[in-house]
């Protein structure tokens, strides 16, 4: 069973992509994934500053991540758009886990894994600016991440209210299908 680890990139209580993750972690879990879902809330660090890594080494919430992200064969992220770009709160968690660590590689921490990058916006677009830049540093990093990608626009208009469900979830679920599926074979070679 592939072993996914599902988080959003914002941490604001009513965010969109909050919504969206439990609803693909939701539809992971359906497809056969043992999903665990993370909240960055619980990881507060500080803002990545070389000087800071020198001197303290890596903070304990990055060293917590970092073992995260190595136990698990694939992501799931869901992340709101910041001026056509990806919110400093992923960014910086990313640069974090991608640390050397006593010796080892900080790419440890992403190569041989897999993601489906989805984005969340009350906007037209989606958040679809976005999604280019994370698929760009994931595969720098060595991260397989699926050709196709799930854009919610009209996110506020989207999500069944009563009980939080998308209202229109096929391609979603067939982006979290694929995700499944792919960790699976790519767990048995």
């Amino acid at each position: 069973m592939p072993k996914i680890l599902a988080f959003s990139g914002s941490i604001r209580r009513d965010s969109w992509n909050r919504k969206l993750i439990k609803v693909a972690v939701d539809a992971a879990r359906a497809a056969g994934g043992d999903l665990s879902l993370i909240d960055l809330a619980d990881y507060p660090l500080p803002l990545y500053n070389g000087d800071l890594e020198e001197r303290d080494g890596l903070p304990d919430n990055a060293l917590r991540l970092k073992a995260l992200f190595k136990a698990h064969d694939a992501f799931l992220i869901a992340s709101p758009e910041y001026n056509s770009s990806m919110p400093p709160l992923l960014k910086n968690t990313i640069d974090w886990v991608s640390r050397e660590w006593q010796g080892e590689s900080g790419l440890v921490p992403y190569q041989n894994k897999v993601a489906a990058i989805l984005a969340a916006s009350p906007g037209q677009y989606g958040g679809m600016r976005m999604l280019p830049h994370l698929r760009q540093i994931l595969n720098t990093l060595g991260v397989l991440v699926l050709p196709g990608q799930f854009s919610l626009p009209q996110a506020d208009q989207a999500f069944d209210m009563e009980n939080g469900a998308l209202k229109s979830p096929a391609r979603l679920h067939a982006l979290v299908l694929e995700l499944v599926n792919t960790t699976r074979a790519m767990k048995q070679t």
